[in-house]
């Protein structure tokens, strides 16, 4: 099932799209997650590779049961054609409260439908204080009148 927009993208679809991944993320809903991969899509993800759907919401149930409190912000760094870079953060804490503010950066490929057959993400965990935190939203989709990155200076 086609997942708009579709490539080829343009500046405006391109945000659209990174938007519509950072919502699905903060929904911390692995099926939904999955859904927007082609069924045989390749990841890297830090040092951990996949193949597929299945393997990739497993890893998405394992990382959400880690990564508690988990809220994202995502932003286009640039596109071409059937392919996004996005650069993003977002703040976790684990089973300890220990907060964290995880930084990074991921390259992203699109079939003709819009579904990505490969996701390349790099990543870098900072320790960071509960009074230190930036993105403190209820549970659920970033509200659209909280600050981005670059407005975070993040």
């Amino acid at each position: 099932m086609p997942r708009p927009p579709l490539p080829p993208y343009t500046l405006e679809t391109a945000r659209q799209k990174v938007r519509l991944a950072e919502d699905a993320w903060n929904s911390r809903d692995p099926a939904r997650v999955a859904l927007a991969y082609t069924p045989d899509s390749r990841w890297r993800n830090r040092s951990t590779f996949l193949q597929g759907r299945p393997a990739i919401e497993a890893f998405l149930t394992a990382k959400w049961q880690r990564e508690l409190d988990y809220r994202l912000v995502k932003e286009l760094w640039a596109f071409r054609e059937d392919r996004i870079a996005v650069r993003f953060a977002y703040e976790w804490h684990d089973a300890d409260g220990q907060w964290f503010r995880s930084y990074g950066n991921e390259n992203w490929a699109f079939d003709g439908d819009g579904l990505m057959h490969t996701r390349i993400a790099s990543i870098n965990d900072l320790a960071i204080t509960a009074g230190e935190r930036l993105f403190q939203w209820p549970a659920g989709r970033r509200p659209d009148d909280h600050a981005g990155l670059s407005e975070l200076g993040l």
